[in-house]
């Protein structure tokens, strides 16, 4: 890819970052999955997938500020509109705004070009691992969503179930349950490798939580009667 069509199509997507759990960096991260995983693929057109990569969260800001918006369709819309002002061909146009559409889970739309597959799973390896909890519990802190729940019977609920919204139930619906969604054998691999960690955290904090929570219910009856 030619530097400076890199540089105007970096400079498009810093202006469309605000969340921090979305920002340049995570992009950047899944920029560098996505070359990783490349590597060990035949027949990967590098130019679409740098491109998809850079623009595929520039939807982000719409869906921040109105929760009924998907960002991967929006984000494949707006990144039509601004490759179309750079002089891009409808055929790239159009494979890198197939990348991103795809890009988000969603059974109706699941990617279908090699492109789009790696950009999926580029994505999803900066949700899994310790950087994927970290992620999870800045957007969640954005959003106001506490870190657990309590249940009608006075215990920490472990996210399982329906109940409220909260990282743990984050955790138990989608964070737990991302290792067997990847497309490319590198991609499930580099996930597998970083599983351990996330799952650590999860036990260790719902141990804590729950601990403490015994111990302060204990010493409150202490107390008052």
């Amino acid at each position: 890819m030619d530097k400076e069509k890199y540089i105007a199509i970096e400079s498009y997507m810093q202006s469309c970052t605000e969340d921090s759990a979305h920002d340049k960096e995570h992009i950047y991260r899944v920029l560098n999955n996505a070359l990783l995983i490349a590597e060990t693929e035949d027949g990967v057109d590098y130019d679409v997938l740098i491109t998809a990569c850079l623009l595929h969260d520039v939807g982000r800001v719409d869906q921040m500020r109105d929760a009924t918006l998907c960002h991967a369709i929006v984000g494949s819309e707006k990144a039509k509109q601004f490759l179309h002002t750079q002089g891009y061909s409808n055929n790239f146009v159009d494979a890198v705004s197939d990348c991103i559409r795809t890009h988000r889970f969603r059974k109706n739309a699941p990617p279908q070009t090699l492109e789009a597959k790696i950009l999926f799973d580029a994505d999803k390896l900066d949700v899994v691992g310790a950087m994927g909890i970290a992620r999870t519990l800045a957007y969640q802190g954005a959003k106001g969503a506490p870190l657990y729940t309590k249940l009608p019977d006075g215990t920490v609920g472990d996210g399982s179930g329906d109940v409220p919204y909260s990282f743990f139930r984050e955790y138990k619906f989608k964070l737990e349950n991302l290792y067997d969604r990847f497309y490319t054998k590198k991609g499930r691999k580099v996930a597998l490798e970083c599983r351990e960690a996330a799952v650590s955290f999860y036990e260790d904090l719902l141990r804590e939580v729950r601990h403490a929570h015994e111990c302060a219910d204990e010493r409150l009856r202490r107390h008052v009667r």
